[in-house]
Protein backbone atom coordinates (compact mmCIF):
# COMPACT_ATOMS: atom_id res chain seq x y z
CA UNK A 1 0.00 0.00 0.00
CA UNK A 2 1.08 3.49 -0.90
CA UNK A 3 -0.05 6.46 1.58
CA UNK A 4 -0.30 10.05 0.61
CA UNK A 5 0.30 11.84 3.81
CA UNK A 6 -0.92 15.98 3.15
CA UNK A 7 0.78 18.15 5.84
CA UNK A 8 4.02 17.76 7.33
CA UNK A 9 3.13 19.87 10.78
CA UNK A 10 2.72 18.58 13.86
CA UNK A 11 -0.07 16.28 13.12
CA UNK A 12 1.76 15.05 10.08
CA UNK A 13 5.14 14.77 11.38
CA UNK A 14 3.95 12.41 14.44
CA UNK A 15 2.51 10.62 11.86
CA UNK A 16 5.36 9.61 9.90
CA UNK A 17 7.36 8.92 12.96
CA UNK A 18 4.70 6.56 13.91
CA UNK A 19 4.35 4.90 10.83
CA UNK A 20 7.93 4.57 10.64
CA UNK A 21 7.85 1.53 13.37
CA UNK A 22 4.65 -0.11 11.42
CA UNK A 23 4.85 -2.06 8.19
CA UNK A 24 1.47 -2.31 6.89
CA UNK A 25 2.28 0.03 4.03
CA UNK A 26 5.49 0.29 1.06
CA UNK A 27 5.95 3.30 0.98
CA UNK A 28 4.42 7.39 2.44
CA UNK A 29 4.67 10.22 0.89
CA UNK A 30 5.12 13.67 2.60
CA UNK A 31 3.68 16.30 1.37
CA UNK A 32 3.22 19.85 2.58
CA UNK A 33 3.15 23.64 1.01
CA UNK A 34 6.18 24.40 2.13
CA UNK A 35 8.70 21.24 0.80
CA UNK A 36 11.04 22.40 3.43
CA UNK A 37 8.77 20.68 6.12
CA UNK A 38 8.41 17.79 4.40
CA UNK A 39 12.04 17.28 3.84
CA UNK A 40 12.67 17.54 7.56
CA UNK A 41 9.92 15.08 8.38
CA UNK A 42 11.29 12.47 6.48
CA UNK A 43 14.79 13.35 7.63
CA UNK A 44 14.44 12.99 11.57
CA UNK A 45 12.98 9.56 10.77
CA UNK A 46 17.40 9.03 9.72
CA UNK A 47 18.13 5.20 9.00
CA UNK A 48 13.69 4.79 9.23
CA UNK A 49 12.81 7.23 6.65
CA UNK A 50 13.52 4.51 3.66
CA UNK A 51 9.92 4.16 2.91
CA UNK A 52 9.41 7.51 2.72
CA UNK A 53 9.65 10.59 0.48
CA UNK A 54 9.00 14.31 0.29
CA UNK A 55 7.16 16.07 -2.08
CA UNK A 56 5.58 19.68 -2.54
CA UNK A 57 1.99 20.39 -2.95
CA UNK A 58 -1.24 22.77 -2.40
CA UNK A 59 -3.64 20.81 -0.86
CA UNK A 60 -6.03 23.43 -2.05
CA UNK A 61 -5.50 22.46 -5.52
CA UNK A 62 -7.86 19.96 -5.90
CA UNK A 63 -6.34 19.18 -9.58
CA UNK A 64 -3.18 19.26 -8.31
CA UNK A 65 -3.64 16.57 -5.67
CA UNK A 66 -6.17 14.30 -7.72
CA UNK A 67 -2.36 14.15 -10.21
CA UNK A 68 -0.23 13.84 -7.16
CA UNK A 69 -2.29 10.60 -6.23
CA UNK A 70 -2.59 9.35 -9.96
CA UNK A 71 1.45 10.25 -10.32
CA UNK A 72 2.79 8.52 -7.35
CA UNK A 73 0.11 5.51 -7.28
CA UNK A 74 -1.23 5.97 -4.15
CA UNK A 75 -3.82 4.36 -2.64
CA UNK A 76 -5.02 6.32 0.33
CA UNK A 77 -4.72 9.81 1.52
CA UNK A 78 -4.31 10.89 5.27
CA UNK A 79 -4.98 14.31 5.50
CA UNK A 80 -3.30 16.11 8.31
CA UNK A 81 -4.08 19.98 6.96
CA UNK A 82 -6.71 21.73 8.79
CA UNK A 83 -10.11 21.73 8.22
CA UNK A 84 -10.00 24.39 5.82
CA UNK A 85 -8.51 21.87 3.55
CA UNK A 86 -10.79 19.04 3.92
CA UNK A 87 -13.28 19.40 0.98
CA UNK A 88 -10.44 19.97 -1.61
CA UNK A 89 -8.32 16.91 -0.85
CA UNK A 90 -11.70 14.69 0.36
CA UNK A 91 -12.71 15.57 -3.65
CA UNK A 92 -9.46 14.47 -4.69
CA UNK A 93 -8.95 11.79 -3.27
CA UNK A 94 -12.35 10.17 -4.45
CA UNK A 95 -11.30 11.72 -7.98
CA UNK A 96 -8.41 9.74 -7.89
CA UNK A 97 -9.84 6.35 -6.91
CA UNK A 98 -8.20 6.82 -3.55
CA UNK A 99 -9.31 5.79 -0.21
CA UNK A 100 -9.51 8.74 2.34
CA UNK A 101 -9.14 9.50 5.89
CA UNK A 102 -9.00 12.69 7.83
CA UNK A 103 -9.13 14.01 11.86
CA UNK A 104 -11.28 16.72 11.10
CA UNK A 105 -14.63 17.56 9.13
CA UNK A 106 -15.78 19.83 6.39
CA UNK A 107 -16.21 23.42 8.01
CA UNK A 108 -19.75 24.38 9.18
CA UNK A 109 -21.66 27.97 8.29
CA UNK A 110 -23.79 29.51 10.75
CA UNK A 111 -27.93 29.75 10.15
CA UNK A 112 -28.28 33.25 8.16
CA UNK A 113 -30.95 34.63 10.83
CA UNK A 114 -31.22 32.32 14.36
CA UNK A 115 -27.79 31.57 15.06
CA UNK A 116 -27.75 30.46 17.99
CA UNK A 117 -30.68 28.46 17.62
CA UNK A 118 -30.84 26.55 14.73
CA UNK A 119 -27.77 24.92 12.58
CA UNK A 120 -27.04 26.30 9.11
CA UNK A 121 -24.15 23.90 7.38
CA UNK A 122 -23.56 21.52 10.08
CA UNK A 123 -19.40 20.08 10.34
CA UNK A 124 -19.06 17.15 8.24
CA UNK A 125 -22.41 17.86 6.17
CA UNK A 126 -20.48 18.43 3.02
CA UNK A 127 -18.77 15.24 3.41
CA UNK A 128 -22.09 13.56 3.98
CA UNK A 129 -23.80 14.71 1.28
CA UNK A 130 -21.29 12.72 -0.72
CA UNK A 131 -21.64 9.65 0.70
CA UNK A 132 -23.77 7.81 -2.13
CA UNK A 133 -20.74 8.83 -4.21
CA UNK A 134 -18.63 7.24 -2.52
CA UNK A 135 -20.50 3.81 -1.72
CA UNK A 136 -20.58 4.10 -5.92
CA UNK A 137 -17.05 4.18 -6.41
CA UNK A 138 -16.35 1.31 -3.52
CA UNK A 139 -14.21 3.53 -1.88
CA UNK A 140 -13.53 4.07 1.95
CA UNK A 141 -13.56 7.28 3.62
CA UNK A 142 -12.89 7.39 7.26
CA UNK A 143 -13.98 10.70 7.85
CA UNK A 144 -13.12 12.37 12.32
CA UNK A 145 -10.68 9.95 13.17
CA UNK A 146 -8.00 11.41 14.73
CA UNK A 147 -8.76 12.24 18.86
CA UNK A 148 -11.14 14.13 19.22
CA UNK A 149 -13.12 13.58 17.41
CA UNK A 150 -12.22 9.44 16.56
CA UNK A 151 -10.85 7.90 20.00
CA UNK A 152 -13.79 10.18 21.94
CA UNK A 153 -16.39 8.48 19.77
CA UNK A 154 -14.98 4.92 19.75
CA UNK A 155 -15.09 5.43 23.82
CA UNK A 156 -18.55 6.93 23.47
CA UNK A 157 -19.44 3.63 21.55
CA UNK A 158 -17.63 1.05 23.63
CA UNK A 159 -19.61 2.41 26.37
CA UNK A 160 -22.93 2.05 24.97
CA UNK A 161 -22.15 -1.38 23.85
CA UNK A 162 -20.36 -2.70 27.27
CA UNK A 163 -21.16 -0.14 30.29
CA UNK A 164 -24.05 0.96 30.17
CA UNK A 165 -27.84 -0.18 29.47
CA UNK A 166 -29.32 3.20 29.21
CA UNK A 167 -27.19 6.72 28.47
CA UNK A 168 -28.47 9.72 29.32
CA UNK A 169 -26.44 11.96 28.24
CA UNK A 170 -22.56 11.60 26.19
CA UNK A 171 -20.72 14.77 27.04
CA UNK A 172 -17.38 15.17 25.93
CA UNK A 173 -14.88 17.32 27.96
CA UNK A 174 -11.60 18.27 27.00
CA UNK A 175 -9.26 19.93 29.10
CA UNK A 176 -5.66 19.74 30.25
CA UNK A 177 -3.38 21.37 32.67
CA UNK A 178 -0.92 21.41 29.85
CA UNK A 179 1.91 24.61 29.84
CA UNK A 180 4.68 25.41 27.02
CA UNK A 181 6.88 28.04 28.96
CA UNK A 182 7.15 31.70 27.04
CA UNK A 183 3.56 31.51 26.31
CA UNK A 184 0.08 32.40 27.91
CA UNK A 185 -1.79 30.06 25.42
CA UNK A 186 -0.69 27.53 23.13
CA UNK A 187 -2.76 25.04 21.64
CA UNK A 188 -1.19 21.59 20.53
CA UNK A 189 -2.71 22.03 16.98
CA UNK A 190 -3.90 24.93 14.81
CA UNK A 191 -4.62 28.26 16.41
CA UNK A 192 -6.70 29.01 13.65
CA UNK A 193 -9.15 26.25 13.77
CA UNK A 194 -9.22 26.72 17.94
CA UNK A 195 -10.39 30.31 17.14
CA UNK A 196 -12.25 29.01 14.62
CA UNK A 197 -14.19 26.06 16.90
CA UNK A 198 -14.28 28.66 19.54
CA UNK A 199 -16.47 31.51 17.85
CA UNK A 200 -18.85 29.22 15.85
CA UNK A 201 -22.18 28.41 17.46
CA UNK A 202 -21.97 25.64 19.39
CA UNK A 203 -24.13 22.72 18.44
CA UNK A 204 -26.51 20.37 20.49
CA UNK A 205 -27.95 17.22 20.25
CA UNK A 206 -31.17 15.71 21.87
CA UNK A 207 -33.57 13.25 21.20
CA UNK A 208 -36.48 14.65 21.20
CA UNK A 209 -35.12 17.92 19.58
CA UNK A 210 -32.41 16.90 17.08
CA UNK A 211 -29.33 18.95 16.33
CA UNK A 212 -29.47 22.92 17.27
CA UNK A 213 -27.15 25.48 18.45
CA UNK A 214 -26.35 27.77 21.74
CA UNK A 215 -24.21 30.76 22.24
CA UNK A 216 -20.25 30.05 22.57
CA UNK A 217 -19.19 29.43 25.92
CA UNK A 218 -22.54 28.65 27.26
CA UNK A 219 -23.37 26.50 29.58
CA UNK A 220 -20.49 26.77 31.87
CA UNK A 221 -19.53 23.73 34.22
CA UNK A 222 -16.42 22.83 36.22
CA UNK A 223 -15.96 19.58 35.76
CA UNK A 224 -13.01 17.79 37.83
CA UNK A 225 -10.60 16.24 35.25
CA UNK A 226 -8.06 12.40 35.95
CA UNK A 227 -4.71 11.72 36.43
CA UNK A 228 -3.71 15.15 38.30
CA UNK A 229 -5.26 17.98 36.27
CA UNK A 230 -7.90 18.69 38.26
CA UNK A 231 -11.21 20.87 38.16
CA UNK A 232 -11.73 22.79 34.81
CA UNK A 233 -14.74 25.10 33.79
CA UNK A 234 -15.73 23.87 30.76
CA UNK A 235 -17.70 25.56 28.30
CA UNK A 236 -19.89 24.95 25.07
CA UNK A 237 -17.97 25.00 21.50
CA UNK A 238 -18.44 23.57 18.37
CA UNK A 239 -17.11 20.36 17.50
CA UNK A 240 -17.78 17.29 15.73
CA UNK A 241 -18.10 14.95 17.89
CA UNK A 242 -21.75 16.00 18.63
CA UNK A 243 -22.23 15.53 14.92
CA UNK A 244 -20.99 11.95 14.62
CA UNK A 245 -22.04 10.65 17.97
CA UNK A 246 -25.81 10.68 17.87
CA UNK A 247 -25.55 8.72 14.04
CA UNK A 248 -24.53 5.76 15.50
CA UNK A 249 -24.59 5.53 19.40
CA UNK A 250 -28.13 5.84 21.22
CA UNK A 251 -28.44 8.40 24.08
CA UNK A 252 -30.29 11.02 25.30
CA UNK A 253 -28.25 13.96 24.65
CA UNK A 254 -24.47 14.39 23.49
CA UNK A 255 -22.81 17.98 24.19
CA UNK A 256 -18.88 19.27 23.58
CA UNK A 257 -17.30 21.45 26.22
CA UNK A 258 -13.76 22.70 26.22
CA UNK A 259 -11.64 23.93 29.06
CA UNK A 260 -10.26 27.27 28.06
CA UNK A 261 -9.17 28.10 31.52
CA UNK A 262 -9.51 31.44 33.34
Amino acid sequence: MRVLLVGAGGVGTAITRIAARRSFFDHMVVTDYDLSRAEAAVAALGEDGARFSALRVDASDRAAVTALIAEQRCDILVNATDPRFVMPLFDAALAAGADYLDMAMSLSSPHPERPYEECGVKLGDGQFERAAAWEEAGRLALVGVGVEPGLSDVFARYAADELFDEIEEIGVRDGANLTVEGYDFAPSFSIWTTIEECLNPPVIWEKDRGWFTTAPFSEPEVFDFPEGIGPVECVNVEHEEVLLIPRWVESRRVTFKYGLGE
